[in-house]
Protein backbone atom coordinates (compact mmCIF):
# COMPACT_ATOMS: atom_id res chain seq x y z
CA UNK A 1 0.00 0.00 0.00
CA UNK A 2 1.31 3.77 -1.01
CA UNK A 3 0.48 5.82 1.73
CA UNK A 4 0.13 9.75 0.57
CA UNK A 5 -0.04 12.65 3.18
CA UNK A 6 0.38 15.46 0.80
CA UNK A 7 -1.67 17.73 -1.13
CA UNK A 8 0.84 18.39 -3.19
CA UNK A 9 1.27 14.67 -4.16
CA UNK A 10 0.61 14.47 -7.83
CA UNK A 11 -1.28 11.38 -7.71
CA UNK A 12 -3.85 13.40 -5.11
CA UNK A 13 -3.95 16.25 -7.47
CA UNK A 14 -5.61 14.08 -10.12
CA UNK A 15 -8.30 12.71 -7.59
CA UNK A 16 -8.88 16.50 -6.86
CA UNK A 17 -9.33 17.46 -10.39
CA UNK A 18 -11.42 14.38 -10.75
CA UNK A 19 -13.64 15.17 -7.65
CA UNK A 20 -14.29 18.99 -8.58
CA UNK A 21 -14.36 19.23 -12.14
CA UNK A 22 -16.98 17.60 -14.84
CA UNK A 23 -14.68 18.77 -17.45
CA UNK A 24 -12.03 16.97 -16.39
CA UNK A 25 -14.11 13.61 -15.71
CA UNK A 26 -15.11 14.37 -19.58
CA UNK A 27 -11.91 14.38 -20.22
CA UNK A 28 -10.28 11.69 -19.51
CA UNK A 29 -13.03 9.61 -19.38
CA UNK A 30 -13.02 8.35 -15.45
CA UNK A 31 -14.98 9.19 -12.48
CA UNK A 32 -14.95 8.17 -8.73
CA UNK A 33 -17.07 5.60 -6.90
CA UNK A 34 -17.73 6.80 -3.09
CA UNK A 35 -18.42 3.93 -0.86
CA UNK A 36 -18.17 -0.09 -0.04
CA UNK A 37 -21.47 0.03 -1.54
CA UNK A 38 -20.71 1.80 -5.29
CA UNK A 39 -17.64 -0.47 -5.55
CA UNK A 40 -19.57 -4.31 -4.36
CA UNK A 41 -22.20 -2.94 -6.31
CA UNK A 42 -19.88 -2.07 -9.45
CA UNK A 43 -17.49 -5.60 -9.11
CA UNK A 44 -21.40 -7.41 -9.16
CA UNK A 45 -21.91 -5.93 -12.42
CA UNK A 46 -18.75 -4.73 -14.00
CA UNK A 47 -15.76 -6.65 -12.89
CA UNK A 48 -12.95 -6.44 -10.64
CA UNK A 49 -11.64 -2.54 -9.37
CA UNK A 50 -8.26 -2.09 -9.95
CA UNK A 51 -8.15 1.44 -8.27
CA UNK A 52 -8.71 1.77 -5.00
CA UNK A 53 -8.01 4.74 -2.49
CA UNK A 54 -8.94 4.34 0.98
CA UNK A 55 -8.63 6.64 4.61
CA UNK A 56 -6.10 5.80 6.89
CA UNK A 57 -8.21 5.31 9.60
CA UNK A 58 -10.74 3.15 7.51
CA UNK A 59 -7.94 0.43 7.76
CA UNK A 60 -8.03 0.11 11.67
CA UNK A 61 -10.95 -1.76 11.24
CA UNK A 62 -14.75 -2.48 10.00
CA UNK A 63 -15.91 -3.47 7.03
CA UNK A 64 -14.12 -1.88 4.86
CA UNK A 65 -11.10 -2.83 6.09
CA UNK A 66 -12.30 -6.75 6.20
CA UNK A 67 -13.04 -6.03 2.31
CA UNK A 68 -9.76 -4.45 1.30
CA UNK A 69 -7.51 -7.20 2.50
CA UNK A 70 -5.34 -9.01 0.08
CA UNK A 71 -6.17 -5.52 -1.75
CA UNK A 72 -3.77 -3.24 -3.58
CA UNK A 73 -4.45 0.24 -2.68
CA UNK A 74 -3.56 3.69 -2.04
CA UNK A 75 -3.86 5.21 1.48
CA UNK A 76 -4.57 9.13 1.74
CA UNK A 77 -4.61 10.96 5.10
CA UNK A 78 -8.38 11.40 6.63
CA UNK A 79 -8.41 15.30 5.80
CA UNK A 80 -7.04 15.14 2.64
CA UNK A 81 -9.91 12.49 2.12
CA UNK A 82 -12.48 15.16 3.70
CA UNK A 83 -11.02 17.72 1.37
CA UNK A 84 -11.74 15.73 -1.88
CA UNK A 85 -15.20 17.11 -1.15
CA UNK A 86 -16.57 14.43 -3.42
CA UNK A 87 -19.90 14.03 -0.82
CA UNK A 88 -20.61 15.87 2.36
CA UNK A 89 -20.21 12.95 4.18
CA UNK A 90 -17.22 10.65 2.67
CA UNK A 91 -17.08 6.97 3.77
CA UNK A 92 -12.88 6.62 3.62
CA UNK A 93 -13.44 4.37 0.47
CA UNK A 94 -12.83 5.41 -3.48
CA UNK A 95 -12.41 3.67 -6.10
CA UNK A 96 -11.54 5.28 -9.73
CA UNK A 97 -12.86 3.93 -12.90
CA UNK A 98 -13.40 3.94 -16.21
CA UNK A 99 -16.68 6.40 -17.02
CA UNK A 100 -19.12 3.02 -18.73
CA UNK A 101 -20.46 4.34 -22.53
CA UNK A 102 -23.70 2.72 -23.77
CA UNK A 103 -22.89 -0.08 -25.80
CA UNK A 104 -25.18 0.70 -28.67
CA UNK A 105 -28.17 3.09 -29.66
CA UNK A 106 -30.93 3.61 -27.43
CA UNK A 107 -34.04 1.35 -28.38
CA UNK A 108 -36.48 2.32 -30.34
CA UNK A 109 -38.52 -0.68 -29.00
CA UNK A 110 -37.43 -0.63 -25.03
CA UNK A 111 -38.87 0.95 -22.16
CA UNK A 112 -37.18 4.56 -21.58
CA UNK A 113 -36.83 6.96 -19.16
CA UNK A 114 -36.34 10.57 -21.03
CA UNK A 115 -35.09 13.17 -18.81
CA UNK A 116 -35.99 16.78 -19.76
CA UNK A 117 -33.40 19.59 -17.75
CA UNK A 118 -32.80 17.94 -14.45
CA UNK A 119 -30.44 19.48 -13.41
CA UNK A 120 -30.25 18.28 -8.92
CA UNK A 121 -27.80 15.56 -8.82
CA UNK A 122 -30.17 13.72 -5.71
CA UNK A 123 -32.80 14.12 -7.80
CA UNK A 124 -31.44 12.63 -10.82
CA UNK A 125 -29.79 9.78 -8.75
CA UNK A 126 -33.27 9.32 -7.44
CA UNK A 127 -34.77 9.22 -11.05
CA UNK A 128 -31.62 6.34 -12.16
CA UNK A 129 -32.90 4.01 -8.94
CA UNK A 130 -36.62 4.55 -9.66
CA UNK A 131 -36.22 3.21 -13.23
CA UNK A 132 -33.87 0.18 -12.65
CA UNK A 133 -35.96 -0.82 -9.68
CA UNK A 134 -38.94 -0.71 -12.56
CA UNK A 135 -37.07 -2.98 -14.82
CA UNK A 136 -36.37 0.30 -17.20
CA UNK A 137 -33.19 -0.54 -18.83
CA UNK A 138 -32.16 2.99 -20.55
CA UNK A 139 -32.43 6.30 -19.90
CA UNK A 140 -31.82 9.63 -22.46
CA UNK A 141 -30.51 12.99 -20.74
CA UNK A 142 -30.88 15.59 -23.04
CA UNK A 143 -28.56 18.64 -22.85
CA UNK A 144 -28.70 20.65 -19.38
CA UNK A 145 -29.04 17.59 -17.16
CA UNK A 146 -26.52 16.90 -14.52
CA UNK A 147 -23.72 14.56 -15.34
CA UNK A 148 -25.41 11.21 -14.68
CA UNK A 149 -21.79 9.92 -14.22
CA UNK A 150 -20.63 12.94 -11.48
CA UNK A 151 -19.88 11.33 -7.94
CA UNK A 152 -22.87 13.03 -5.99
CA UNK A 153 -25.38 11.30 -8.58
CA UNK A 154 -23.55 7.84 -8.04
CA UNK A 155 -23.68 8.26 -4.57
CA UNK A 156 -27.46 8.98 -4.95
CA UNK A 157 -27.70 6.03 -7.40
CA UNK A 158 -26.71 3.34 -5.24
CA UNK A 159 -25.39 1.40 -8.18
CA UNK A 160 -28.33 1.58 -10.34
CA UNK A 161 -26.27 3.12 -13.14
CA UNK A 162 -24.24 -0.03 -13.65
CA UNK A 163 -27.42 -2.08 -14.98
CA UNK A 164 -28.86 0.67 -16.92
CA UNK A 165 -27.95 1.83 -20.59
CA UNK A 166 -27.01 5.70 -19.96
CA UNK A 167 -27.23 7.87 -23.28
CA UNK A 168 -26.55 11.37 -22.09
CA UNK A 169 -26.33 14.87 -23.92
CA UNK A 170 -29.26 13.41 -26.37
CA UNK A 171 -31.55 14.95 -28.79
CA UNK A 172 -34.67 14.13 -27.09
CA UNK A 173 -37.86 14.91 -29.71
CA UNK A 174 -35.68 13.10 -32.19
CA UNK A 175 -35.92 9.85 -29.95
CA UNK A 176 -40.11 10.43 -29.22
CA UNK A 177 -40.32 10.98 -33.00
CA UNK A 178 -38.31 7.20 -33.84
CA UNK A 179 -40.11 5.25 -30.55
CA UNK A 180 -42.30 2.74 -31.85
CA UNK A 181 -43.87 2.38 -27.99
CA UNK A 182 -46.07 5.36 -26.56
CA UNK A 183 -44.37 8.25 -25.06
CA UNK A 184 -45.62 9.67 -22.03
CA UNK A 185 -44.94 13.26 -20.64
CA UNK A 186 -46.22 14.30 -16.94
CA UNK A 187 -48.07 17.80 -17.18
CA UNK A 188 -50.59 19.31 -15.83
CA UNK A 189 -52.32 20.91 -19.19
CA UNK A 190 -54.52 18.80 -20.86
CA UNK A 191 -53.26 15.80 -19.46
CA UNK A 192 -55.20 12.25 -18.47
CA UNK A 193 -55.24 10.82 -14.50
CA UNK A 194 -52.40 8.53 -14.23
CA UNK A 195 -54.50 6.47 -12.46
CA UNK A 196 -56.96 6.54 -15.61
CA UNK A 197 -55.11 6.27 -19.00
CA UNK A 198 -54.75 3.61 -21.03
CA UNK A 199 -51.53 2.32 -22.66
CA UNK A 200 -49.78 -0.62 -23.79
CA UNK A 201 -46.53 -2.12 -24.94
CA UNK A 202 -43.44 -0.27 -24.58
CA UNK A 203 -43.55 3.11 -22.71
CA UNK A 204 -40.96 6.30 -22.69
CA UNK A 205 -42.23 8.54 -20.00
CA UNK A 206 -40.79 12.42 -20.28
CA UNK A 207 -39.81 13.82 -16.67
CA UNK A 208 -38.94 17.29 -16.40
CA UNK A 209 -37.28 19.88 -14.62
CA UNK A 210 -37.81 20.47 -11.12
CA UNK A 211 -38.88 23.94 -11.47
CA UNK A 212 -40.41 24.20 -15.47
CA UNK A 213 -41.61 20.32 -16.09
CA UNK A 214 -41.42 19.03 -19.24
CA UNK A 215 -40.74 21.48 -22.07
CA UNK A 216 -43.65 22.08 -24.39
CA UNK A 217 -42.01 21.35 -27.34
CA UNK A 218 -42.28 17.29 -25.79
CA UNK A 219 -45.18 17.87 -24.33
CA UNK A 220 -46.35 18.39 -28.00
CA UNK A 221 -44.40 15.06 -29.36
CA UNK A 222 -46.15 12.71 -26.51
CA UNK A 223 -48.52 10.43 -27.30
CA UNK A 224 -50.24 10.94 -24.29
CA UNK A 225 -50.49 13.57 -21.50
CA UNK A 226 -50.18 12.83 -17.97
CA UNK A 227 -51.11 14.09 -14.27
CA UNK A 228 -50.34 12.75 -10.82
CA UNK A 229 -54.12 13.14 -8.72
CA UNK A 230 -53.08 14.89 -5.43
CA UNK A 231 -55.97 15.08 -2.95
CA UNK A 232 -53.90 16.30 -0.54
CA UNK A 233 -52.55 19.88 -0.03
CA UNK A 234 -49.72 20.25 -2.25
CA UNK A 235 -49.50 21.67 -5.77
CA UNK A 236 -46.58 19.16 -6.98
CA UNK A 237 -44.26 16.15 -6.08
CA UNK A 238 -40.30 16.58 -6.59
CA UNK A 239 -39.29 15.16 -9.91
CA UNK A 240 -38.30 12.12 -8.64
CA UNK A 241 -40.84 10.95 -6.67
CA UNK A 242 -42.97 11.58 -9.60
CA UNK A 243 -41.30 9.34 -11.32
CA UNK A 244 -41.48 6.33 -9.13
CA UNK A 245 -45.10 7.08 -8.65
CA UNK A 246 -45.35 6.58 -12.83
CA UNK A 247 -43.21 4.17 -12.86
CA UNK A 248 -44.71 1.61 -10.63
CA UNK A 249 -48.01 2.00 -11.42
CA UNK A 250 -46.03 0.63 -14.98
CA UNK A 251 -44.87 -2.33 -12.84
CA UNK A 252 -48.14 -2.64 -10.88
CA UNK A 253 -50.63 -2.91 -14.37
CA UNK A 254 -48.31 -5.77 -15.39
CA UNK A 255 -47.70 -7.60 -12.97
CA UNK A 256 -51.92 -7.90 -11.91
Amino acid sequence: MKLIQSRDNAYYKQLKRLAESGRERRKRGRTLLDGLHLAQAWEAQRGPLSELVVAESALGGGEVADWLAGRDCTVIGDALMRELGIVDTPSGLLAVVDTPQPAAAADPDGDAVLLDGVQDPGNLGSLLRSAAAAGVGQVLLAPGCAAAWSPKVLRAGQGAHFVLSIHEDRDLADFMTAYRGTTLATTLERATSLYAASWAGPLAWVFGAEGRGVSPALIERAGLRIHIPMPGAVESLNVGAAAAVCLFEMVRRRLA
